[in-house]
């Protein structure tokens, strides 16, 4: 990468410096983390041991993250699936790195298991984890089911969700699978543990029910705040690439994905100021689910 490059042309020993630290902190640890091959859970960890400001400053710590996987590592062709389960009109999508078939899955819904654990047999996957991006109260997990069929899968969803899993992630965490990655965005607001999870290139975000097509949802029920949705929305998932395509956790009207350029700008719902955007969520007055009573205890 020209990027690297030019560091390694660069005389020594060699000074990178900023008015605060926190940029030459990002350019540092992006290049000695890519020098001594390390992953992004390796780097954001040393990082955080060395106290470097970058940390503090998402966008910074993206791309890192971004610049570790992207600009010093070759990427695998990537196996992609959205998979669809009627009843609670759930996606779950499918991902595998195309050569060393290492995949996750995000979304499995318990009713489906065996449809998805079928694909992921006969496309000889190995299926590391299963990610959720809430603790959802419309349908059961398949993460606990799948577990019995793969031994050594095992499932995750954000330690603010306060949900049990086997491997909690954050902001922070980069998910890695073969030479392809997922990073996390902290989006609550729905939820007070909701999760979007970008792909390594930028080329999709899978938004759980943070973002929905021409929606978002709701906004009255485990701790949800309108407020805060909006804010995350328009802070951390809004700002990414107009031609980032937008999967959803669900779609009520046959539709399968949309971009961020279409959200931003032509959601009925997050194109409202903040203030009109909280009134319109205060006054949905939705029943609850109906399987919300099944769903919540089993995925907590």
């Amino acid at each position: 990468a020209k990027f690297s490059k030019a560091l390694d042309m660069l005389e020594r020993p060699t000074l990178v410096c900023c008015k605060t630290a926190t940029r030459a902190g990002a350019v540092v640890a992006a290049y000695c983390g890519a020098k001594a091959s390390m992953d992004a859970n390796t780097l954001n960890a040393k990082s955080e041991a060395a106290e470097l400001q970058y940390l503090g400053k998402p966008p910074l710590a993206r791309w890192v993250t971004t610049a570790l996987n992207t600009m010093f590592r070759p990427r695998n062709p990537l196996i992609f699936h959205q998979l669809f389960e009627k009843e609670s009109s759930t996606y779950t999508y499918l991902l595998a790195d195309g050569v060393t078939k290492d995949a996750i899955i995000i979304d499995p819904v318990l009713e489906t298991v065996e449809r998805d654990a079928k694909l992921v047999k006969e496309l000889n996957l190995n299926l590391k984890y299963g990610l959720n991006t809430h603790c959802h109260a419309d349908h059961i997990t398949g993460t606990n089911a799948l577990r019995q069929i793969f031994p050594d899968f095992k499932s995750m969803i954000s330690t603010d969700s306060t949900a049990q899993c086997d491997v909690p992630f954050n902001e922070r965490s980069v998910i890695e699978f073969g030479t392809r990655s997922l990073f996390v965005l902290s989006t609550p607001g729905h939820t007070t543990g909701c999760c979007c999870f970008v792909m390594d290139d930028y080329s999709m975000v899978f938004t759980g029910d943070a973002i929905l097509i021409r929606g978002c949802g709701r906004t009255d029920f485990q701790g949800g705040s309108a407020a805060t949705l909006y804010d995350r929305i328009h802070e951390k998932v809004f700002p990414l690439p107009d031609t980032t395509t937008v999967y959803p956790a669900h779609d009520y009207k046959g539709l399968s994905k949309s971009s961020i350029y279409e959200e931003r700008t032509l959601n009925p719902r997050l194109t409202l100021t903040k203030e009109g955007f909280v009134e319109l969520m205060d006054n949905l007055n939705l029943p609850y689910p109906k399987k919300i009573d099944a769903s919540l205890p089993a995925n907590l």
